[in-house]
């Protein structure tokens, strides 16, 4: 059954909304800015037992929040941002029940099966997940990788996960061209996920209303979970109240 699943996205040392496409090096787009840090949300997620979301590290100045977010919920957030072989380690020491990791991955545009057989040996294959983030294009969905700017040639199709699933515990799947849109849900590649995906997967990117969730659960098969950012009460959002989300999941919890 398809749940929701809480994040925490730090930019320059702030919890912020933004628009995923517009992430560059020199500019954001960005829809919200809390006034609260990172652990504010981390004990508001604990408080509320909403387990297995992600806290994401875009950019630089971000460590002290992550840290104290970690610790704030110990093995209750996943952790991702530039984790590479020499540090998955130590943000699974400071609290984070899995590491999440896309970039480091790649070399070249190619995804590095030989950096990924490392890092799955060094942390394990059930505390890591699998970022496919993507972009949409002519040749369909493409993993996308430095702040979702750098288009890979790895394709998101029943192959790809077929072959990724043997190498770690979960994916999340951020649909950047979709992200803090609040325009709805990619349908087409939450099709795909769910019916490709026999791993838990985490689907964020568009999401502006209940009815995303509820969507979500039908086109999946309840395969497919879903993380709603920009929409949210908690982030200046009108579209959904946390208190809706944590409902919706008791009723999920409910029916299995």
């Amino acid at each position: 059954m398809t749940i929701f699943r809480p994040c925490i996205d730090l930019h320059e040392g702030k919890v912020k909304q933004i628009v995923g496409g517009s992430l560059t090096k020199t500019e954001v787009r960005t829809n919200f800015v809390s006034d609260r840090d990172a652990s504010f949300y981390a004990n508001l997620y604990r408080e509320h037992q909403l387990r297995g979301g992600h806290i994401i590290s875009l950019g630089a100045n971000n460590q002290q929040q992550v840290l104290q977010a970690l610790a704030a919920y110990p093995q209750g957030l996943q952790y991702g941002g530039a984790v590479t072989l020499e540090n998955a380690s130590d943000y699974l020491e400071a609290g984070a029940s899995h590491v999440i990791v896309t970039s480091y991955l790649f070399a070249s545009g190619e995804l590095s099966w030989s950096r990924l057989d490392a890092l799955k040996t060094a942390v394990g294959a059930d505390k890591l997940v699998l970022d496919l983030s993507c972009r949409k294009t002519a040749d369909g969905w493409m993993i996308a990788t430095d702040r979702w700017q750098t288009i890979t040639r790895t394709a998101i199709d029943p192959q790809t996960i077929c072959e990724l699933e043997k190498h770690c515990a979960e994916f999340l799947v951020h649909a950047a061209d979709m992200e803090g849109l609040q325009a709805g849900i990619d349908r087409d590649l939450v099709t795909l996920l769910g019916n490709s995906c026999t791993l838990p997967c985490t689907y964020a990117g568009g999401a502006g209303a209940l009815e995303d969730l509820q969507l979500g659960n039908k086109l999946s098969k309840g395969r497919v979970d879903l993380t709603i950012g920009s929409a949210l009460d908690i982030f200046g959002g009108s579209g959904v109240t946390l208190t809706d989300c944590i409902q919706w999941n008791a009723k999920q919890s409910s029916e299995l």
